[in-house]
């Protein structure tokens, strides 16, 4: 009968024990039950289905353009501290990180037929002189392509002549542009029509995003390649 006590305090232990492992699986098994129906998961084991990203294309596009046509991004500047950008079939043309953009209007000249750029060009419309865009715009070949976005100020400079030029290659906003206004413009020589790439975003102390300028504009899409002139 020496034994009885010890053999209590084990029995008393052991049950105890049973009893804990019975309460963990129970309540383990419903907690991961909860969790699974919360989380919409099907299965004890399967984890949950990442979302989908979308997908981007040449320039950041959502959608591939179609065949014979490029893609591309244009992108003003922000007030006078983030320059603009403009990319063409994944290549950057002009941007900060090239270095090769500057207050005014940044240019890029590119082949209507084959697609390739042929210059790129910055013109200070504030403090510059716009008989250098008037060489630059005159001698335009039929074809071109003209690729536009405006950083700081791109309108100070501009003249009578300068905005006739710009309203052959099918702007319409380009009469109006005015001092800090926003504007991104792809054009041709040799347009037939008004082009539908463009877009002007006006300066108003009432509306702009930042303290003296108006918010930066984007623009997008797939420009058709021109077949190559009758000779």
């Amino acid at each position: 009968m020496r034994l009885t006590g010890p053999l209590r305090v084990v029995a008393v232990m052991l049950l105890v024990g049973l009893t804990w492992l019975l309460a963990s699986a129970l309540f383990g098994r419903e907690s991961a039950l909860v969790q699974y129906f919360f989380s919409g998961k099907t299965g004890t084991n399967e984890e949950p289905t990442p979302e989908p990203r979308p997908r981007k294309y040449k320039c950041g596009l959502s959608a591939p353009c179609p065949s014979k046509h490029l893609a591309f991004r244009l992108v003003s500047g922000a007030a006078n501290v983030i320059g603009p950008k403009i990319c063409l079939e994944d290549k950057m043309l002009l941007s900060s990180v090239k270095n090769n953009v500057g207050r005014g209007l940044n240019i890029a000249l590119v082949n209507g037929v084959t697609g390739e750029l042929m210059e790129t060009k910055t013109f200070d419309m504030w403090a510059g002189d716009v008989s250098d865009l008037l060489k630059f715009l005159r001698p335009l070949h039929e074809g071109t392509l003209v690729f536009v976005a405006s950083f700081d100020d791109a309108a100070t400079k501009m003249n009578d002549e300068s905005r006739r030029l710009f309203e052959e290659l099918g702007s319409t906003a380009v009469k109006e542009l005015a001092f800090r206004d926003s504007w991104v413009f792809v054009g041709a020589k040799g347009i037939e029509n008004k082009s539908p790439f463009e877009q002007r975003m006006k300066n108003s102390k009432s509306s702009n995003k930042y303290e003296g300028w108006p918010e930066s504009l984007e623009m997008d899409g797939c420009i058709p390649l021109r077949p190559p002139l009758e000779a």
